[in-house]
């Protein structure tokens, strides 16, 4: 009776293409509703474009009605205990704030700081604040001799403080920002307002070589969390004047500094305006990281692909900006942006340049090959298995045919079993301790793999296949430009197993047309491989020698497309 059963069960492609049939439509009702927000998400961003210029021309909101200051946000001029009230019930729900009293001797007033644990370098407060503060007010003076009002500010500011950055501010809220921060608060008894005085200090990470991207020959330096010293990585490559840095702040409610970087004599001024017209839309609680920015300024977001180049290496991020390109860095994370950028560099490897032209061009090449395999490699078995066996030579196929003797499932199903099992044993083997995480993906490939086609449940050939295809997806150099292609590879598994090698070849027609018709910041995602200028082959499948490279990319549209040397 089951043996009935089973046989009037239709095949597996058969299956899946009646699965097809049904979802496709829903598919295409769902990708019309997501255009239909992309585009009114697009018409919410130009609006808010215009409200953001039209509040820069008039200097205020057209929109929000003058806001009256409350008087407890302000300090008072000359109430010493009632702004050291207002700063401490300001900050009456931050047990991490603390304060110090002092007692100037020569004013016979007294002080206070305001710091926070753990974010204000307390040596510097002590040799550079409280030191010289306590010296001079310990010193006698005539009465005559003694400041008050805005003459002590400044006689602090200027004379006594022995830190760099100093500001003066009747502003509470701005004052506690500012502290929270890590900046130290002062307030005397006489003197108009708070200082507030910088000495920041955070646990910061020392400056390593990137973990994301291995360094084979180049700077083995990486960026850090702490912004001010991944600008200063990319000041020391060079001497330029013409490198800007443009600061932005990001996040409505928990405030980051954002930096658009790039080369003001060789980037194009309407790319550059693009990335901060983006930059400025950016409307969320706060930018945890970087990633953060490049999903809310890319220019699709419903596409696999990266369209803005993450990178932790210095030495990648300044030859985009000598292209013409434009860098963001972000407070907080090691990674930066790059854009716009094209899917050949995310095949591209710095070492290409710093290695001689043929070397470098042979690896590069390689790198094309190997992502080629890790997207059709299980497709082309299936089609050729189940559809074109006729294709594959005699010998072979007679081979393949005893190799799966025994073996009870399709041969997509077959596929997808081992596919998942090598896609779960590589994240485990990345959320595992260090020490433990290669051996897992190791042992446990070779181990489930040998089990597998013991127990006759896949054929020793499509072991070796989902071998080699797993071993060519680690050869991007770029780990997130490799996540789209593992996707879509079994996409190209169910095109190959209801279309045979027709559907591989829709299915890459297709997928060529999406990237052709993608855009980063207005450059086509396969420039390059159509390209408007001939020379930008020079550096596309292979590496010219670099007497050759005397241009930078045309899709750029720099405004010196001639290197200088």
């Amino acid at each position: 009776m089951w043996h009935g059963i089973v046989s009037h069960i239709p095949r597996w492609p058969v299956l899946i293409e009646a699965f097809f049939l049904m979802i496709v439509p829903v598919l295409i009702s769902l990708a019309v509703r997501q255009i239909k927000a992309m585009d009114g998400r697009e018409t919410r961003r130009k609006e808010q474009i215009k409200l953001l210029e039209e509040r820069d021309r008039l200097g205020k909101a057209v929109d929000d009605p003058p806001v009256q200051k409350n008087e407890s946000e302000t300090y008072t001029e000359d109430d010493y205990k009632a702004n050291v009230a207002k700063l401490s019930q300001a900050a009456a729900d931050m047990a991490d704030v603390d304060e110090r009293p002092i007692f100037l001797e020569n004013l016979n007033a007294a002080g206070t700081l305001f710091f926070v644990d753990g974010l204000t370098d307390k040596v510097a407060m002590d040799q550079n604040i409280l030191k010289p503060l306590m010296d001079w007010g310990g010193s006698r003076q005539k009465d005559d001799d003694i400041p008050r009002g805005e003459a002590l500010r400044d006689m602090i500011l200027h004379q006594i403080m022995l830190v760099s950055e100093t500001e003066n501010t009747m502003d509470v809220r701005y004052s506690l920002k500012k502290l929270l921060f890590g900046s130290i608060i002062l307030l005397i008894q006489g003197m108009p307002g708070v200082l507030v005085l910088g000495t920041p200090r955070g646990n910061t990470r020392g400056v390593e070589e990137p973990v994301s991207e291995s360094v084979l020959r180049g700077p083995r330096i990486g960026f850090t969390e702490t912004l001010s010293d991944n600008t200063a990585m990319l000041r020391r490559h060079g001497e330029s004047t013409e490198l800007v840095m443009q600061s932005f702040m990001v996040g409505k409610r928990v405030e980051k500094k954002l930096m658009v970087v790039y080369f003001r004599d060789i980037a194009d001024s309407e790319l550059v305006d693009e990335v901060k017209r983006r930059v400025k839309t950016i409307d969320v609680d706060e930018v945890l990281e970087s990633g953060y920015v490049e999903q809310l300024i890319e220019d699709n977001f419903l596409s696999p692909f990266l369209q803005i180049q993450n990178t932790e290496r210095p030495d990648r991020v300044m030859a985009a900006l000598l292209e013409g390109r434009v860098a963001i860095l972000l407070d907080g994370t090691p990674f930066a942006l790059i854009m716009p950028v094209t899917y050949e560099m995310m095949l591209q490897s710095p070492e290409d340049y710093y290695e001689r032209w043929v070397p470098g061009s042979l690896i590069r090449f390689l790198r094309f090959m190997a992502t080629a395999i890790a997207l059709f490699g299980p497709a082309l078995y299936i089609s050729f298995i189940s559809f074109h066996p006729g294709l594959i030579p005699t010998k072979l196929v007679i081979s393949i045919i005893s190799s799966r003797q025994g073996v009870p499932f399709s041969t997509l199903i077959e596929a997808l079993i081992m596919e998942i099992s090598i896609e779960i044993l590589r994240e485990s083997g990345l959320r595992l301790p260090k020490p433990f995480g290669p051996a897992m993906g190791i042992v446990g490939g070779l181990i489930i793999g040998q089990a597998a086609v013991n127990a006759g449940i896949v054929s020793p050939i499509l072991v070796i296949i989902v071998a080699v295809t797993a071993i060519s997806s680690f050869a991007s150099p770029v780990y997130s430009a490799g996540i789209p292609i593992r996707m879509l590879r079994f996409a190209a598994m169910f095109s190959a197993a209801t279309f045979g090698l027709y559907g591989v070849i829709m299915f890459f027609q297709m997928l060529t047309i999406h990237m052709i018709k993608l855009k980063s910041f207005g450059v086509s995602y396969l420039s390059l491989t159509t390209p408007q200028s001939m020379r930008d082959w020079k550096d596309y499948f292979i590496r010219a020698p670099l007497q050759f490279m005397k241009h930078r990319p045309f899709l750029t549209k720099p405004k010196q497309p001639r290197r200088k040397g």
